[in-house]
């Protein structure tokens, strides 16, 4: 397994109607919250790593429906991965958002996380460390809560 240059950022979602609830998961020893987070590897595209990473972190299908955000960002290399494994010129890499539609709240978790929980909109920003992760879930919650008021489906 090669690591590849990028990160993915998956927010697993519930959505009754009426409610949306949001996925959060405790990162083990920093004890932060977070959404489903983890690198490609190989020649994996950034949907392929974000569909093995929920599959390895919380036993989510792949089968799942996976909802590709336009909310993208650049972490620092070392930040990822402690060194500069893909040279001394690449400082960042990027970091692709996907929403992913359950349809029960049971998630397995990791060994890297301690716990999840599932929380609405403002708990989950309140919550939430990261920027990347804010913004994230901010679209996600704007584009179900939009199509909830057209009674459509989240494409």
């Amino acid at each position: 397994m090669v690591r590849s240059p990028f990160q993915v950022l998956i927010i697993p979602y519930l959505h009754n109607g009426d409610e949306i609830l949001f996925a959060l998961f405790q990162r083990g020893k920093e004890a932060y919250w977070q959404g489903i987070a983890g690198g490609g590897e190989d020649a994996e595209t950034p949907l392929q790593a974000a569909k093995r990473e929920s599959w390895e972190e919380a036993g989510i299908s792949s089968e799942r429906r996976f909802v590709s955000l336009d909310s993208l960002t650049t972490m620092p290399v070392e930040h990822v991965v402690g060194s500069f494994m893909w040279g001394e010129d690449k400082y960042v890499i990027p970091e692709y958002s996907f929403g992913v539609q359950l349809h029960q709240q049971h998630l397995e978790l990791s060994h890297e996380h301690s716990q999840y929980v599932w929380v609405n909109y403002d708990e989950a920003s309140k919550m939430l460390k990261w920027d990347s992760n804010k913004n994230a879930i901010w679209e996600l919650n704007k584009k179900i809560s939009k199509v909830s008021d057209k009674n459509g489906a989240l494409s």
